[in-house]
């Protein structure tokens, strides 16, 4: 058939072709019956070759026409002339979404009131058993007082097997000879794949709706099908507020969790993705920052008060367990622990972290027996969300801790994925003397020193010969060996520990995020094993993806191979994860700045140096925060800041290391090039032999050309 304007079929009058999508063409008509206009979808003959063609399209038609939503197209009747289908709806005058967003994204006022509306609508059917399966701007249209209304609901399942998938204009276009239904571009991976979906697959056209709404562009783009498939299936989404500052960090994260590769992983209900939306254009209008949360140190209640590892390490613990959630911002460690039996006010300390809720608690060990009293605080006016008491043996100790933090998620309201219900528990230890020694080692070990580090090793150690299959000891004595490997000697027994420890963590518990950091982390000192390093780092992340120390050493590890682009996303996604920690902060600038974006360097620089210096303001004696901060002082062109931060640095350190070379890069970038090379000297024979760090930090390059740096690095090379 071919349709032309003032054809009649049945009683309509076709007046004129408003538009001709996958589905089939759809037209302008007069219904004569009832003297209206409407729309009218003459659907494609070979949508469905089976005898239950009519009776499966007037099945869902029926199902979408029951939902009598603002926000979707009512579909009148379902017609059939000469074995042709039609699909008889409401005629929508105005213009489709994909005409509307403007090249750079709407804005934000606007984008919340179209996506609150396109929300609605997908709530409304979902909740219903009624998917889209091809959700697109193309399929939105915007009437001209601003109504919203979404197209062909519940329709894309009758696309026949082989199936043509069609661009945008000037796009490419692919025959897929699989069950693949829908516009490529706006396709979940497992669509892509051919597999059963469900309604996670529209969460995730959502998302690419939404990004596209907000920057002006889907967030994955190929010239080629198969590249494009490639970007869907294995690219993050680029969107951060890193790097499209103008878009809200919670709202750039929400984005992100639609877009999640995996379904367990995305938004799970499109009423989450609505509620969510809601909450963050609400605390935008009322300034209130999103939910967010400090777990301070548990204070010790114990008669002898000589349990202050035990205390640190429960709260650390809790504080872990939650950082796994997307939804929530969660104070580091570094951040809160410092507060530690200061007898801070938790208001003023709430307002100096930056968050909205007070994790507090009181431990009392006598005997077997142990006493854990918590309560989490509403920040602004002391309100106490909720509290607990528990009187327990001392083995149930790793019960309580799971008890809290499924307690505060709950109070705190926040929907889990299951990807991060799971994360909330971690492998625990069958003995309680092996998980003491278990945090006596974390305790130390975040001081980094060698002796910290050492002492650290030895109490994962003892924990191991306790309970040999305690996963995360093995990840902590794996971690310990890494350190001293990177910072201290370079001797081939602490590389090997480092892999054999991580291993071990690994075969103990496949799906523990911390035990594929951990062995990526001991990998990445050998140059042959850059791509099994890789691996472990990404599958930590597609454990957990918001584990930081993950984010952070796999970024590293790229910069250090001079993958520089990898690197940053990395770096910026650890800045995401832990906003208030200097380190990612500062790094980024330098690889922003080797990849030749002044501008932005110049911009994510300042922004690590409020940190830091925020950070310095409480914790003058942190070392690490000194000599790194130094650098970036120098670069910002406050050469007598940053020179007066290294030489503390160097006053209170002055044979580790890692301060010794940091001190070399602060001085190279000051031109003092022969007191550089000095201390890289120093450094060197201290026992800092990372040659890949030496050979692509950008820090260093005024020395490259110096002829005692290249006879370091032939030292180097021999010794490696």
């Amino acid at each position: 058939m071919r349709p032309e304007a003032g054809q009649e079929l049945l009683h309509y009058r076709l007046i004129e072709k408003v538009g001709e999508g996958g589905m089939g063409v759809v037209w302008k008509a007069l219904d004569h019956r009832l003297d209206r206009p409407v729309a009218l979808k003459i659907l494609r003959d070979d949508l469905d070759d089976g005898p239950e063609r009519m009776a499966r399209l007037r099945r869902e038609a029926r199902a979408v026409a029951a939902l009598n939503h603002p926000n979707i197209v009512t579909i009148h009747a379902v017609e059939e002339v000469d074995d042709i289908a039609l699909l008889v709806m409401e005629l929508v005058e105005g213009r489709s979404l994909d005409r509307i967003i403007p090249e750079g994204g709407l804005s934000l006022g606007t984008f919340y009131n179209m996506a609150g509306l396109l929300l609605r609508a997908v709530v409304a059917a979902h909740e219903r058993g009624i998917l889209h399966g091809d959700l697109k701007p193309a399929n939105v249209i915007v009437s001209q007082d601003g109504q919203m209304k979404i197209m062909d609901f519940g329709l894309a399942r009758l696309l026949p097997k082989s199936e043509k998938v069609t661009l945008p204009e000037d796009s490419p276009t692919i025959t897929l000879e699989t069950r693949i239904q829908g516009t490529m571009q706006y396709m979940a991976p497992e669509q892509l794949r051919g597999e059963p979906i469900d309604a996670r697959a529209d969460i995730f056209a959502v998302g690419v709706v939404l990004h596209e709404m907000l920057v002006g562009q889907v967030p994955f783009n190929a010239d080629r099908p198969a590249d494009l498939i490639s970007a869907i299936l294995r690219d993050e989404a680029p969107l951060t507020h890193e790097t499209c500052s103008d878009v809200p960090e919670p709202l750039a994260r929400l984005v992100q969790r639609c877009l999640a590769k995996h379904p367990d992983r995305r938004v799970q209900t499109a009423r989450d993705v609505l509620n969510q939306l809601n909450e963050i254009r609400n605390e935008a209008r009322s300034g209130k920052s999103v939910r967010s949360i400090a777990v301070l140190p548990f204070a010790d209640m114990s008669p002898d008060k000589d349990q202050d590892y035990f205390c640190e390490g429960i709260a650390e613990e809790i504080l872990t367990a939650l950082t796994s959630i997307e939804g929530l911002r969660v104070a580091s460690r570094g951040s809160t622990f410092r507060f530690s039996g200061q007898g801070i006010d938790s208001r003023e300390i709430a307002l100096q972290l930056g968050v909205t809720t007070l994790l507090e608690g009181s431990v009392r060990k006598a005997g077997s027996r142990v006493r854990v009293t918590v309560q989490l605080v509403n920040a602004s006016d002391g309100y106490q969300l909720w509290s607990e008491r528990y009187d327990r043996e001392m083995q149930d100790i790793f019960e309580i801790q799971d008890q809290i933090a499924h307690s505060v998620v709950e109070a705190l309201k926040i929907a889990l994925t299951p990807t991060e219900r799971k994360a909330l528990s971690k492998p625990k230890a069958r003995e309680l003397e092996a998980y003491e020694h278990y945090l006596r080692g974390r305790r130390f070990f975040y001081k980094l020193t060698r002796r910290n580090l050492e002492f650290s090793r030895e109490m994962f150690e003892r924990a191991i010969e306790i309970d040999p299959d305690y996963a995360l000891a093995h990840c902590g004595l794996a971690d310990c060996y890494a350190f001293l490997y990177l910072w201290y000697e370079q001797r081939e027994e602490f590389i090997r520990g480092a892999e054999t420890a991580s291993r071990r963590a690994v075969e103990l518990s496949p799906d523990l995020a911390e035990a594929h950091a951990s062995l990526g982390l001991a990998l990445t000192w050998r140059e042959d094993c850059a791509d099994a390093a890789e691996v472990h780092f990404e599958t930590a992340l597609r454990l957990n993806p918001r584990l930081f120390e993950a984010c952070y050493f796999f970024a590293r590890d790229c910069l250090s191979r001079g993958r520089l682009e990898k690197a940053a996303r990395l770096f910026e996604r650890a800045i995401e994860v832990r906003p208030e920690d200097y380190q990612a902060a500062l790094l980024l600038p330098q690889v922003y700045l080797a990849l030749g974006q002044e501008d932005k360097s110049e911009r994510a620089a300042q922004r690590g140096l409020e940190i830091v210096e925020r950070h310095l303001q409480l914790n003058p004696d942190d070392v690490r925060a000194l000599y790194l901060a130094s650098g970036r002082w120098v670069q910002a062109g406050d050469r007598e800041r940053g020179l007066s931060l290294v030489r503390q640095a160097i006053e209170m350190e002055p044979e580790e290391p890692t301060v010794l070379f940091n001190a070399a890069c602060t001085f190279a970038q000051a031109g003092e090039l022969d007191t550089a090379i000095d201390y890289l000297g120093r450094a060197v024979v201290g026992g800092f032999g990372h040659r890949r760090w030496i050979e692509h930090d950008s820090d260093l390059d005024p020395l490259r050309d110096h002829p005692r740096f290249r006879k370091l690095m032939e030292h180097l090379s021999d010794r490696t």
